[in-house]
């Protein structure tokens, strides 16, 4: 046997044993691993609606709207995953709230792209699940100071919007305009309306937040409602809870909420995490107002 021979039997033997250790390494990449992720774009619905109102599909421009938010959203996919699970936990204190003031079930997705289900604060100083100025909530009777901000408290701030979005289906006569007048405000989206001199939503030239913001909401109902479809792999029972809760009833003064919240087998951090309202170490409570106090059950 030449050298050659010898030089080519060896580098056959050194690649197989390769072969064999990759083979049984847990580290050899799965040929899925590797694949690239698939990026696509997706067909725009034939119909959708919000609030019962149909997009107007066959415009051209509204499907370039439509589909914009579609994209952007849908391949938002941590954002969305964190949306879906969010939404377990606080659709069911929000639908019933809805539905009792007769405002169609889909605002619930105004909330959800206008915090995330958070209690966030805008630049602008809009704050809670449902993104409400303190004007606008003292004006409807939240409390709001120092010490108490019922901004943060999803029941009253729900309620609060529904007050909100009933008075500008009243004055617009139909809930898209609603929905974009909580975006820029009645009077703001009036005097659009009269300036231009249409009567839709769909017709009007509005700033880019307020432009894109009713296709948002209809996009991510539409991902949320046919998730596969996006790519999704996503079950019901994968979502955030509320534990158990117990409701105490606070009417008197609280002169510190940390050893409160001790004598209810809790920390100071469960009594806040429940009951974001709470702004303060303590409650004055001059007037004996009675504060409904969510807290785990034991």
């Amino acid at each position: 046997m030449n050298n050659k021979s010898v030089l080519i039997g060896a580098v056959a033997i050194a690649l197989a044993y390769v072969g064999l250790r990759s083979a049984q390494s847990n580290e050899a990449p799965h040929p899925v691993e590797v694949r690239p992720s698939t990026v696509k774009p997706f067909e725009i619905p034939q119909e959708l609606d919000f609030a019962g109102e149909g997009l107007p599909l066959t415009v051209v421009d509204v499907r370039e709207k439509l589909d914009r938010e579609i994209l952007v959203n849908s391949y938002w996919q941590s954002n969305n995953i964190l949306m879906l699970k969010r939404s377990t936990k606080y659709f069911p204190i929000i639908e019933p709230i809805l539905a009792k003031n007769g405002i169609p079930n889909d605002f619930k997705y105004l909330a959800l792209i206008e915090s995330g289900l958070q209690n966030v604060v805008s630049p602008a100083g809009a704050a809670g699940y449902w993104q409400i100025m303190k004007s606008t909530g003292r004006e409807n009777g939240l409390e709001i100071n120092s010490e108490v901000d019922e901004r943060y408290h999803i029941e009253k701030s729900t309620q609060v919007a529904c007050d909100y979005l009933n008075e500008a289906h009243n004055r617009f006569g139909n809930w898209t305009l609603a929905a974009a007048s909580y975006n820029m405000g009645m009077a703001g989206t009036a005097r659009r309306l009269n300036e231009q001199g249409v009567t839709s939503y769909y017709d009007l030239l509005l700033n880019t937040e307020t432009a894109r913001y009713v296709y948002r909401i209809a996009a991510v109902k539409q991902i949320h409602a046919h998730l596969s479809e996006y790519g999704y792999v996503y079950h019901q029972d994968q979502g955030y809870f509320f534990p158990e809760m117990d409701t105490i009833i606070v009417d008197t003064e609280i002169t510190n909420w940390i050893n409160w919240a001790q004598t209810q087998g809790i920390t100071y951090q469960t009594l806040r995490t429940y009951n974001p309202w709470i702004q303060s170490q303590h409650l004055s409570n001059s007037s004996n107002k009675a504060y409904p106090i969510w807290v785990p059950s034991k």
